[in-house]
């Protein structure tokens, strides 16, 4: 029987499916079901900082004031108040969930400054989880704010929130930084123990009729996976870190090549609310019955099969490639 076993973040799991954070692991219940179909970890949903601030009340009087001058700009922000709850209640979520599950428990933290992750981070390692996914969503919109600001903020984060847990840590980025290989080598640098590429960033859409702004989600597909696995292939065992994929992984084949890329687990959230929790126990009797097929005696023995690292000159591995696809397309 083939070994689906990994290890992410210093932690031993038993194959390399998580969930990730999204509402399907806010309940208790839930979680419980995808430990019984076989899920290796969960993540819970974020804890933003904002929502349990002191200054929330200035927070949402700072949003919503003078919105009957110029109404239309304003609706870009979301209205946070229907998200408020205390951390109490994540910490208790987080001990109710250790308490009915056997799998690792990963906290996610959506913060804005230090003190703020610091705070909270320890307060989910004293809670019980095994480790922290830190969120790094932050959308610069002053002129005035360099990039390399935004970058040293980010790194800053990571370093702070690492060296005040014990508990692993790791970020969840998204693909917008000038230099993705750099960045990530900074947040390693700085205590991170894994990096999950990348984070869906939902953009906000237009009501013609209304003039309005309105909310919009749209569910991953296989074909976003493509970016995630090209980045981890190019820089598996270039850098000590742990590389997770999230967004796109949705079947047998998007998870078997995540792995061979170089990812020690793939995350999956738009899988499961389309296919429902029980998609999990068939993902993972595929992926057995593909490594067994194809000569695999573990996850290990096929981890990093088609990364990069052997290919001396990458960019003109890739730049060949890149004519090879252009090169091949004919116009009907």
């Amino acid at each position: 029987m083939v070994d689906l076993s990994t290890n992410y973040l210093r932690l031993k799991l038993k194959n390399p499916l998580i969930a990730s954070s999204s509402p399907l692991c806010t309940h208790v219940q839930n979680v419980k079901k995808m430990e019984d179909a076989g899920i290796a970890a969960v993540v819970l949903q974020s804890l933003f900082e904002e929502q349990i601030q002191k200054e929330q009340l200035m927070l949402d009087k700072g949003l919503v004031q003078g919105t009957e001058h110029f109404a239309e700009a304003l609706t870009y922000l979301p209205d946070i108040r229907p998200y408020c709850f205390r951390s109490s209640d994540y910490m208790e979520q987080i001990i109710k969930t250790k308490e009915a599950v056997d799998i690792p428990v990963i906290g996610s933290l959506n913060g804005t400054n230090v003190w703020g992750w610091i705070k909270y981070a320890r307060e989910m390692e004293k809670a019980g989880a095994d480790a922290i996914e830190l969120n790094i969503y932050n959308l610069p919109v002053s002129p005035a704010i360099s990039s390399s600001q935004v970058e040293q903020t980010c790194v800053n984060l990571v370093r702070e929130v690492s060296r005040s847990v014990a508990i692993p840590v790791s970020v969840k980025m998204g693909p917008f930084f000038s230099s993705i290989p750099e960045m990530i080598s900074r947040i390693s640098n700085a205590g991170a123990a894994g990096v999950v590429i990348f984070n869906r960033f939902y953009q906000p859409d237009i009501d013609l009729q209304k003039l309005e702004v309105k909310p919009v989600l749209h569910l991953s597909t296989s074909d976003e996976l493509l970016l995630r696995i090209r980045w981890i292939a190019l820089l598996f065992d270039k850098i000590k870190i742990d590389f997770a994929v999230t967004g796109g992984v949705h079947t047998i084949q998007d998870v078997l090549k995540c792995i061979a890329a170089g990812a020690r687990v793939s995350m999956m959230t738009s899988a499961l609310l389309q296919k429902g929790i029980s998609h999990i126990s068939r993902l993972l009797a595929g992926i057995g019955e593909w490594l067994e097929e194809n000569r695999y005696e573990s996850m290990e023995a096929f981890h990093g099969v088609m990364g990069r690292s052997s290919v001396e000159n990458t960019e003109a591995f890739e730049r060949a490639n890149y004519m090879k696809v252009l090169g091949s397309y004919r116009s009907e």
